[in-house]
C-alpha cells in the first residue's frame, strides 16, 4: 500500500478485517512509564489517532479525568467504549484530526503520526502546536527508521524530526527509547516537545 492509499474507508476496513498490527494489546511501557511520574491529575490530555486507547484507559484508571480520545474511525471508539463503559462519553471523539477543535495541556503521540501520509506532517505539527496551551508539550513516540514509500507505518529520523517540529517546538526530549516492547527495540524514539 502507498502513500496516496489512506483514507477514512481503509481506516474503516483495518478494524473491521483485525487487520491492526500496530496493536500491541496494551498501554506501551515508555507511556506507561511517563505517565506514571505524572503528578497534575487536572491535565487536559488529548490522544489523536488514538486507535483503541489503551493510553487513556490507563491514564483514567490513574485518576486522570479529563482525558479526550479522537479517532478518525468509529470502530476503535466503540471498542474502547465497550471496554471502558466507566470513560466519560463526550471524550470520546470521532472526527478528523485535522479538522478537531480544542486546548489541551498534553498530547500523547503514539503511533498517529507514522499511520498518516508523510506530506501532512507540516500540518500535524501546526495543528499539534495550534491544540496546545502556551508551553504545552507532545509527549510519546516517533519511529527510527528509513521513510519508506510504503505504509503505515512510514518511518523518519532525529535528523528528519528536529527539521519537522523545531519552527514549532523546543526539542526538550529526542533519544532512543531504553524501554520499548521487544518488536520495537532499537526502532523508537522517546519524545517530549514543548511549544513554543
Amino acid at each position: 500500500m502507498t502513500m496516496n492509499d489512506f483514507n477514512v474507508n481503509s481506516w474503516k476496513d483495518k478494524y473491521l478485517n483485525n487487520a491492526t498490527g500496530w496493536d500491541i494489546g496494551h498501554i506501551s511501557t515508555p507511556l506507561k512509564e511517563y505517565f506514571e511520574q505524572l503528578e497534575n491529575e487536572d491535565l487536559s490530555i488529548l490522544i489523536p489517532g488514538c486507535g483503541n486507547g489503551y493510553e487513556a484507559e490507563f491514564l483514567h484508571n490513574l485518576g486522570f479525568k479529563n482525558v479526550s480520545i479522537l479517532d478518525i474511525a468509529e470502530q476503535p471508539l466503540e471498542n474502547f467504549n465497550k471496554r471502558v463503559p466507566y470513560f466519560p462519553k463526550e471524550n470520546l471523539i470521532h472526527g478528523d484530526f485535522f479538522s478537531h477543535n480544542g486546548t489541551y495541556d498534553l498530547i500523547i503521540e503514539q503511533t498517529f503520526f507514522c499511520a498518516l501520509n508523510p506530506i501532512l506532517r507540516k500540518n500535524y505539527v501546526k495543528k499539534i502546536s495550534q491544540l496546545l496551551v502556551d508551553n504545552g508539550k507532545l509527549v510519546g513516540l516517533l519511529f527510527d527508521f528509513p521513510l519508506t514509500e510504503q505504509g503505515p507505518p512510514f518511518g523518519g529520523s532525529i535528523k528528519e524530526y528536529i527539521k519537522t517540529f523545531s519552527q514549532f517546538f523546543k526539542i526538550k526530549t529526542l533519544e532512543r527509547s531504553y524501554n520499548s516492547i521487544d518488536d520495537r527495540q532499537g526502532k523508537e524514539l522517546f519524545i517530549i516537545f514543548e511549544k513554543r
